[in-house]
C-alpha cells in the first residue's frame, strides 16, 4: 500500500484549520485597525519620499505606486500581528 495519498490527506486536514486561523488573526482584536494606521502613516512618508516631485510640482503621479505604496505597509503589519499571535497561541498550548 502506497502511503503518499494518506500522507497528503492529512496535510491537506491540517491546512486547513490552520488557513482558518490565520485568517481569523487577520480580522480580529483590531488587527486591521493598526495595520491600516501603520499603512497611512508609513505609505504617506514613503509617497513622498518617491513621489515628491509629483505631488509638489509638475511631475505625473504614478497611482499603481500610490497604491502598492499603502498596500506594502499595510500587508507587512498584518503579517507580523499574525505571526506573533500564531507564535504565541502555540506556545501557550
Amino acid at each position: 500500500m502506497d502511503p503518499a495519498p494518506y500522507t497528503a490527506s492529512m496535510t491537506d486536514q491540517r491546512q486547513t484549520p490552520r488557513l482558518l486561523e490565520v485568517c481569523r488573526c487577520c480580522i480580529s482584536d483590531g488587527v486591521p485597525r493598526r495595520s491600516f494606521l501603520v499603512a497611512l502613516i508609513v505609505g504617506t512618508i514613503l509617497n513622498l519620499i518617491n513621489q515628491g516631485d509629483a505631488l509638489f510640482g509638475d511631475g505625473r503621479i504614478n497611482w499603481a505606486k500610490v497604491i502598492l505604496t499603502f498596500a506594502v505597509p499595510y500587508c507587512v503589519a498584518t503579517y507580523g500581528a499574525v505571526s506573533y499571535r500564531l507564535t504565541a497561541s502555540r506556545r501557550a498550548e
